[in-house]
């Protein structure tokens, strides 16, 4: 069974914008949801993630300010609006869930379900 869809990557001039969506499975438990990425060659990195308990929100560093991360309950769904895109932003980017994080709520680690990832490409 499918627990997570992702969409809405694709190609997009510097400057631009995209917003990701993620429909979780309303069987999935979690406790936090969050959006992640992967550049060839590079670490899984987090860049935003939700708190289901409260709706608190933590950003990268690199996405502060360009990016917002929300959650829409009654769907089960989340969404990464990204703006001012920059070539450094093209990865795959993951939505994944976590069953037990709470506290520190945003290390890849701490996820336990992913989805099959979108390209989002930065590119002129």
């Amino acid at each position: 069974q499918v627990q997570l869809v992702e969409s809405g990557g694709g190609l997009v001039q510097p400057g631009g914008s995209l917003r990701l969506s993620c429909v979780a499975a309303d069987s999935l438990y979690y406790t936090a949801i969050g959006w992640f990425r992967q550049a060839p060659g590079q670490a899984r990195e987090a860049v935003s993630c939700v708190r289901r308990s409260d709706g608190a929100t933590t950003y990268a560093d690199s996405a502060t300010g360009r990016f917002t991360i929300s959650r829409d309950s009654a769907t089960n769904t989340v969404y990464l609006q990204m703006n001012r895109l920059i070539p450094e932003d093209t990865a795959v980017y993951y939505c994944a869930t976590s069953s037990f994080a709470t506290t520190y709520y945003c290390g890849p680690t701490l996820y336990d379900y992913w989805g099959q990832g979108t390209q989002v490409t930065v590119a002129s």
